[in-house]
């Protein structure tokens, strides 16, 4: 299969706001170009990505997966929906020792501590790290358990069923393990290679932190009694952020396979994915602080490309941070350089010829964009063309441009 990369880049504007904090609860952030810059990680906004695919009912839930280490517990239901005679610790030893046999991962309780004692509740077995795993391969584990569950460790040692239990943990994945990748410590065959990258968000221009003082008033205070019930601080600050995330096509496609369901082209699953992913890319956002600040924006702009040459960041357009103009403000500064920004590097390392762009913007700060590709209106139409485009690569057809 050919090599695809869709690159996905987006300006933010996020008003104030606490969107990722570091240890001390400030706002992360970066030196870029010798000067401080609003950091968002990766991680923070992979999971809002995550978390938005089943939010907003963008895959259907079989086409998803929960990444956990209360796994044996979301097994153990499963396997007593399968039989309703199997229940409780019944369950759980019986999930524990399919997953063990499926992942090589150790389940066991943890350690009690004090609370656990005065609780007098059993304490639950657990992985010791996260375990990813997609809907389809916790009910292959599910049927398996209960094929097994007369006598599961002998069941086990039959290298058949050990084998059988190690296929399923590893086929059928879910679109969000192939998307992120999934790491299994202690059976690095079953690992799967992530489709793909997000950079960390950073602002296109120098950002200083602020600190907001605040007071909670007791609304049982008599006029004897003023001042405030509580005090506090929050830090923040407000940027314009660049964003950037890229997806390998064809490495998605390996990683999907034939799909989740029957009778499906290998583009399908594909193009499925792709589309969700760039949706819940361009609309969802972390929610750190967002009950205090409301910080509910979208991209001012969104540039999509899909191309055989490798991922290209655009970040570098911004190492010189950009500065308010006479009016204030860095959406149209930013739009401006990134539109004389990406023809040069498009030319000198890219490939005119297997490369189509879309651009959706909004308001007149980004109309600088426009000549970059084919102009979207609507979110949904580029979502739309994005997803046709990726399925007329895989299935061969020529992709208009």
């Amino acid at each position: 299969m050919n090599r695809y990369f869709l690159d996905v880049h987006a300006l933010q504007t996020v008003p104030p706001s606490n969107l990722n904090r570091d240890d001390t609860g400030a706002p992360k952030s970066a030196v870029y170009g010798g000067v401080r810059r609003a950091r968002v990680s990766s991680q923070a906004w992979k999971r809002a990505i995550r978390t938005y695919f089943s939010d907003e009912h963008l895959l259907d839930p079989q086409e998803l997966g929960v990444r956990t280490k209360k796994v044996a517990e979301i097994l153990a239901a499963r396997i007593t929906e399968r039989e309703p005679s199997l229940q409780g610790a019944a369950a759980l030893e019986l999930a524990a020792a399919v997953i063990e046999g499926a992942t090589g991962s150790k389940i066991e309780a943890p350690k009690r501590n004090a609370k656990d004692e005065e609780s007098g509740e059993e304490a639950v077995p657990r992985s010791k790290y996260l375990m990813f795993l997609s809907a389809h391969q916790l009910d292959g584990l599910a049927d398996l358990a209960v094929d097994g569950a007369d006598d599961i460790t002998s069941y086990l040692k039959d290298k058949k069923n050990k084998a059988r239990a190690k296929e399923i943990a590893d086929t059928l994945h879910s679109v969000d393990i192939a998307l992120f990748g999934r790491m299994v410590a202690d059976s690095a065959d079953i690992n799967v290679d992530a489709a793909v990258q997000v950079a960390h968000a950073i602002s296109v221009h120098r950002v200083e932190n602020e600190s907001d003082y605040y007071t909670a008033v007791d609304d049982m205070n008599t006029d004897a009694e003023p001042g405030a019930g509580m005090i506090g601080t929050v830090e923040f600050n407000s940027a314009t952020l660049y964003r950037y995330a890229a997806v390998g096509v064809h490495q998605l496609a390996a990683n999907l396979g034939q799909g989740l369901q029957e009778d499906e082209p290998l583009s399908t699953p594909v193009r499925r994915a792709v589309e969700a992913f760039v949706q819940s890319f361009v609309e969802s956002l972390p929610t750190g602080k967002i009950n205090t600040f409301g910080n509910h924006t979208l991209p001012d702009a969104v540039v999509v490309k899909l191309r055989t040459t490798r991922p290209m960041s655009y970040a570098a357009a911004f190492e010189e941070p950009v500065t308010g103009g006479d009016t204030g403000g860095h959406v149209r500064g930013a739009a401006e350089r990134l539109a004389a920004y990406v023809p040069d590097i498009e030319k000198a390392y890219g490939d005119e010829d297997t490369t189509r762009t879309w651009v959706l913007s909004v308001g007149p700060h980004t109309t600088a964009l426009s000549p970059l590709g084919e102009k979207q209106d609507k979110l949904r139409d580029l979502v739309t063309s994005v997803g046709q485009a990726v399925a007329d690569r895989l299935d061969g057809a020529p992709s208009s441009s």
